[in-house]
């Protein structure tokens, strides 16, 4: 029973992180229109980024049932952060011809990504 708690859990969350993803998406393609995927730009950053709070937050405080973890770090982040769809904006960036924009995604994404997730563990060890 317990095995089959967390599976609902990682639904669910997963459920609220992809609802919140297209949210992003949509937003983004509204404000900047399509022609770089700042959606998912944006969605790896900030979910590394607050993957870096929870796991540091995690680490130095540990006081978070299994349950949370699921749901929030299985469950959200997996359903809001999905690297799959920034292979496929490179794809496409690349196919277009826009090779210097796929080059600038894949950095910039990885890098700050990294950079960001780093950045929320300092704050953490920082703060606590």
């Amino acid at each position: 029973m317990k095995q089959l708690i967390g599976y609902v859990l990682v639904f669910l969350g997963g459920g609220a992180g992809a609802s919140l993803r297209h949210a992003v998406n949509m937003a983004s393609a509204k404000a900047f229109g399509t022609a770089f995927p700042f959606g998912t730009f944006i969605i790896n950053i900030t979910g590394s980024i607050v993957m870096g709070l929870i796991a540091g937050y995690l680490a130095f405080k540990g006081d978070a049932s299994q349950h949370w973890r699921l749901f929030l770090m299985t469950g959200i982040l997996g359903g809001y952060t999905t690297f799959s769809a920034f292979s496929l904006d490179t794809a496409l960036l690349y196919e277009r011809g826009a090779v210097g924009l796929a080059s600038l995604y894949v950095v910039g994404s990885v890098g700050l990504s990294i950079a960001g997730l780093f950045a929320a563990l300092a704050l953490v060890r920082y703060l606590t």
